[in-house]
């Protein structure tokens, strides 16, 4: 009796489809998993000195007081530089006028009508013209005491908030953030150089052309020299 035939083994028919989807979601989890980067934001609260002590243009009294003794008759020497000084300190600011305040009332206010003209004198030798010179009297607090002249006068001046705040903790560095006075001393110090406040509220005017320089520059340009400005030339002991 003849062996029957081997019969070959048959492979189960496995789709394709669902494997393959299989491999690109795991393939698609590695790349998402290398490209998840932690996202930290940074400065998300102002930390600038600037905005928490702002340099503010306000309007604001410049003055002077002079004491005045029942027996004078003249200004010391003293007074009178300060008055010189402060002249100057009113035309470089611009304001239109100056307020010069006698006292009465008071037991010096004889002998400040007497210094009176030597001020307006002082005034105007240090050219501030007389239209701009007010001169006004106020009531003396204590008649007893003496009461001194007020040279006054309104501009605009530059100028921080207080320093010296320490509300916060020093110690409690977790943030890595600067103390709440850090800045300040800068700031106030940036005020007190400004000659003029109105240069931060807006743009002086451009000044005429130097015609006579311009007329340099094209020249030198038509020649095909130098048009700017030569170095000076420095003596130095050091030899290289």
């Amino acid at each position: 009796m003849s062996p029957s035939p081997a019969v070959a083994p048959r492979r189960l028919a496995v789709p394709a489809l669902p494997i393959r989807l299989a491999a690109m979601a795991m393939l698609t989890g590695v790349l998402s998993a290398c490209g998840n980067v932690h996202h930290i934001e940074v400065g998300s609260i102002p930390d600038d000195y600037r905005t928490r002590h702002p340099i503010v243009v306000s309007e604001a009294e410049q003055a002077i007081d002079i004491t005045v003794v029942a027996s004078d008759s003249n200004l010391p020497h003293s007074d009178v530089s300060r008055v010189q000084d402060f002249a100057n300190r009113f035309l470089t600011s611009g304001a239109d006028s100056m307020r010069v305040l006698i006292p009465y009332g008071a037991r010096n206010s004889v002998a400040a009508g007497r210094l009176l003209p030597e001020i307006r004198s002082l005034l105007s030798r240090s050219y501030v013209e007389p239209h701009r010179i007010v001169v006004e009297s106020y009531a003396a607090h204590d008649a007893l005491r003496p009461t001194p002249i007020r040279l006054s006068f309104s501009t605009l001046v530059a100028k921080t908030t207080p320093c010296g705040s320490w509300p916060d903790d020093l110690t409690d560095t977790a943030e890595n953030k600067n103390y709440h006075n850090f800045g300040c001393a800068t700031q106030q110090n940036l005020a007190a150089q400004i000659a003029d406040p109105r240069d931060l509220l807006s743009p002086r005017g451009m000044g005429p052309v130097d015609s006579q320089r311009r007329s340099t520059i094209i020249e030198k340009y038509r020649k095909g020299e130098k048009t700017g400005a030569s170095e000076p030339k420095m003596s130095s002991d050091y030899s290289w």
